[in-house]
């Protein structure tokens, strides 16, 4: 273990370097601490990473060019960069039980996308992948997209819709995984909230798509990822999840059996922040038979590899198998639950009407707000949250009617199931309290609000006291 003043040392060493070249960077790197120590940061896709995590990624790996994979470079002395991929790579698999790991992504989006050409590269023909590289990808239009596709094999795509939780890289057209294929998109039960998986299988047979996706970012329940390969068997799809919110959950075997994907699917992607508690990146967990494909994200999709994020990753995958971190994993869950029923408790309307995993999602109608409105006035009362869709959301993606939270940074700090009572006292006070404003031509504002500051004022030092018994990364001072 390191000293009682290593951490502190490091950290206040690291800004004073800083500080002589451009204060200001410093400055807002000391603020942002004081933020986090201070605010109720509830981002179903943030966390606080440890200090040898962050202290990884600050250092002499970052002047390294290391593109290709390890023991075989396009560039001289990277032994040091093979050692610490090949450790991160080693760390994953034993953690996940994968038979290949790919830590090079830069970014879940990154991972999506090498998953996705590895599919691709695997499945057509050479001669049509050359066609695919005659024009620069931004001059390509609908129509050549279309007929790219086509001529790739026609692929498709079927995942999540986004309204009930699934992801921008899951097909939809803002994204480039929307050019690459053909999407459609399955939903949610307009009762229950929840995956009919029967009717995942009704579209698969209709829709006959080249890869089924299974994974979300704001869907509050578990996930059947043995009855989604049997579907995507069915009709000869590649099965691929993105388990990037949820990674931590597996890693740390609150989910196991039919709820890991790591044993169903043919490809999982992952973000290594998140849940897992990592640095932000990404990664790509596969079998042997797509091990070469993948391995070629770089140069395929990634530019040069990122060596000082590998070592971090390498750092916070070796955290993720000691076994407290599986305490860590379950204590999210239960926090999460215990915030869902504080919740519920006192009104509020919830998706599926609770969760299973580490988010909550509040259909902030009920309060009749959007959830842009939602958003502003709990930051505004020191709680840091994110609006997000619901299914079937009357304001659209950008204004929206939910209110996503989640629990993995509160439960790194310490708090329990008693502060997500409290926690939940406070969202309800300021939501309840909020009313929506108005244009100034006196038409309703989807984006206007009104709370009382004094109100916002007294729940944000709630919020602040609420944490003081918690301290955020307790052994470094920076004064």
């Amino acid at each position: 273990m390191p000293s009682p003043n290593a951490e502190s040392t490091a950290f206040r060493s690291a800004l004073e370097v800083i500080r002589a070249v451009e204060p200001r960077v410093a400055d807002a790197i000391g603020a942002e601490l004081a933020d986090q120590r201070e605010s109720l940061k509830l981002i179903a896709s943030e966390n606080y990473a440890s200090p040898a995590t962050l202290l990884a990624m600050g250092n002499w790996f970052s002047d390294k060019y290391a593109e290709g994979t390890v023991g075989r470079r396009f560039y001289a002395g990277c032994q040091n960069v093979d050692t610490v991929e090949a450790l991160a790579a080693e760390h994953a698999k034993e953690l996940f039980g994968a038979a290949h790991a790919y830590v090079q992504p830069h970014s879940g989006i990154d991972a999506n996308l090498v998953a996705f050409w590895a599919v691709l590269a695997d499945r057509v023909e050479a001669p049509a992948l050359k066609k695919a590289q005659v024009r620069q990808v931004n001059d390509l239009t609908e129509q050549d997209w279309f007929t790219l596709r086509r001529e790739l094999g026609n692929q498709r795509m079927l995942g999540m819709s986004l309204d009930a939780g699934g992801h921008l890289t899951h097909g939809f057209r803002p994204n480039i995984s929307g050019k690459m294929f053909d999407q459609r998109s399955y939903g949610t039960d307009p009762v229950t909230g929840l995956v009919d998986y029967d009717k995942v299988a009704e579209a698969a047979r209709e829709f006959k798509p080249m890869i089924l996706v299974a994974g979300y970012s704001a869907y509050p329940r578990k996930v059947n990822f043995r009855i989604m390969r049997e579907i995507a068997d069915s009709v000869g799809a590649t099965f691929m999840v993105d388990m990037a919110h949820f990674a931590g959950l597996v890693a740390g075997k609150v989910f196991t059996g039919d709820f890991d994907p790591v044993p169903h699917a043919h490809i999982v992607t992952t973000t290594t922040h998140k849940s897992l508690r990592g640095p932000r990146g990404g990664m790509v967990l596969c079998g042997p038979e797509l091990a070469d494909q993948v391995d070629r994200g770089c140069p395929m999709v990634l530019g040069g590899p990122l060596p000082h994020v590998m070592a971090a990753k390498a750092v916070a995958l070796a955290e993720a198998r000691r076994p407290d971190f599986a305490g860590y994993a379950q204590r999210v869950v239960d926090n999460a639950q215990a915030l869902a029923e504080g919740l519920l408790r006192r009104g509020a309307k919830l998706v599926t009407g609770g969760t299973d995993n580490h988010l909550v999602l509040i259909d902030v109608a009920g309060y009749g707000l959007t959830g842009r409105q939602a958003e502003q006035a709990l930051l505004d009362s020191g709680i840091v949250t994110n609006r997000n869709s619901v299914p079937q959301d009357p304001n659209g993606a950008w204004y929206t009617s939910g209110i996503r939270i989640g629990t993995p940074a509160l439960t790194t700090r310490g708090l329990g199931v008693a502060e997500m009572d409290a926690t939940a006292e406070l969202i309800h006070t300021v939501l309840g309290r909020t009313t929506p404003g108005s244009n100034t031509d006196g038409t309703p504002s989807k984006a206007k609000y009104v709370l009382d500051p004094a109100l916002a004022d007294k729940v944000s030092r709630q919020a602040t006291d609420l944490l003081s018994a918690f301290p955020l990364y307790p052994s470094i001072t920076l004064a």
